[in-house]
């Protein structure tokens, strides 16, 4: 008995596809556009608002299948064990990427889903097989979001220690070339490195369609950096404002400085003969005109901001919590991100200037995906359109 062919538009890789097709998340747009932090309750905003996200599985899948039909590009998550406390419980509530990634993508037809790990507390002979499953159940859709590093109070709960910042990536770059074995050795073979020492080993099968999944890193410093554009198909890095309005949340982004980093990161691809992409992500709050959309983000968060949250995160990168103006300021910026505050013409007009720094694609928090991304869809895509971001 034989059975039937999967439909074209199912499949984003035949058995002879090419890695391009991989790079290019199945679309030729200029500007790919995705979500961001959809697998934890909250997502990426520390609020007290009813309407917060979930983060439930059933919201996670009708989301994961209103973007694939809305042609979005990517899902990301993100990586986390243990939440930030207040009276939220602020992304405590957190789905394991890699198997989050594998059901959605057997959900889905055509949208790249991201899994997120952790290099030190995942063994990389069982990552790789966990992933090249994720990668079947999506017919090739399945991308890397690798993580050297992360916070001591996570780690401890698996009883690994933080490595020194440097040293994380000389583990990590350990890490990856097992792994890449694993997707690409015909044989059985043998590691023997400084944290690694690996006998016989041996995965099959191999990642689909003969290539491999999309790599994402993401870092600041020089060795990170250096790490991303030598074994990654793509970067991610933050975005800071050079100034905010706190009355009509109008953002300027720094282009300048913006474009620098944007730049620096291609031209030190360029130097290891290499190509890389640059990604982002904005907090979007998106409504018919300026007025509305302000006015929900005070709303969400300054009125009903989950401040026990932010101080915890705060703390936790170092900025102790003091009675001071330097320390509201920060608390602010903390909460808000990097906002998209706005009609859909000025959102809109905030994307391309985003592109027009360097960027190829924008992960994007919402404060409830479900309810707010079909207005995103109808009126902010189609203005990107217009504008040759978006096909």
């Amino acid at each position: 008995m034989s059975l039937p062919k999967p439909e074209a538009s199912c499949m984003l890789l035949d058995r002879t596809a090419s890695a391009a097709h991989r790079l290019s998340m199945g679309s030729t747009n200029k500007l790919k556009i995705g979500i961001f932090g959809c697998n934890l309750n909250s997502g990426k905003n520390a609020t007290l608002v009813p309407e917060r996200w979930s983060g439930s599985w059933d919201d996670n899948l009708r989301l994961a299948q209103m973007s694939d039909d809305a042609g979005l590009e990517f899902f990301l998550p993100l990586g986390r064990w243990r939440g930030w406390g207040g009276a939220t419980h602020y992304q405590e509530s957190t789905f394991e990427t890699i198997t989050w990634a594998a059901a959605l993508l057997a959900a889905t037809k055509r949208i790249t889903i991201f899994g997120t790990v952790h290099t030190p507390i995942f063994n990389p002979v069982v990552a790789a097989k966990t992933m090249v499953t994720a990668d079947h159940a999506g017919h090739g859709r399945f991308g890397l979001n690798l993580v050297v590093g992360n916070k001591d109070e996570e780690f401890a709960m698996f009883g690994v220690s933080l490595l020194e910042h440097d040293e994380r990536y000389v583990h990590g770059q350990e890490w990856l070339d097992i792994v890449r074995r694993c997707w690409t050795d015909p044989d059985n073979f043998d590691f023997d490195g400084k944290y690694f020492k690996l006998r016989d080993c041996l995965s099959k099968p191999k990642p689909w369609g003969g290539t491999q999944p999309l790599i994402l890193n993401a870092g600041t410093s020089e060795v990170g950096q250096d790490f991303g554009v030598r074994n990654c198909d793509a970067f991610f890095t933050a975005v800071r404002a050079s100034s905010f309005d706190e009355k009509t949340g109008m953002v300027v982004p720094d282009v300048a400085s913006v474009k620098a980093i944007v730049d620096s990161l291609r031209a030190r691809a360029a130097a290891a003969g290499r190509e890389i992409g640059v990604y982002t992500n904005v907090n979007v709050i998106c409504r018919p005109t300026q007025k509305e959309a302000i006015e929900y983000y005070r709303y969400v968060l300054e009125e009903n901001a989950d401040w026990a949250a932010v101080d915890a995160q705060l703390q936790q990168s170092g900025i102790p919590y003091a009675d001071t103006p330097e320390y509201w300021a920060h608390r602010r910026r903390a909460i808000r991100q990097f906002p998209f505050i706005g009609s859909a013409e000025y959102v809109a007009e905030l994307f391309a200037t985003m592109s027009k720094a360097g960027f190829d694609g924008i992960g994007m928090t919402i404060v409830n995906y479900l309810d707010e991304l079909p207005f995103l869809c109808s009126d902010v895509l189609p203005r990107l359109e217009k504008m040759g971001l978006r096909d």
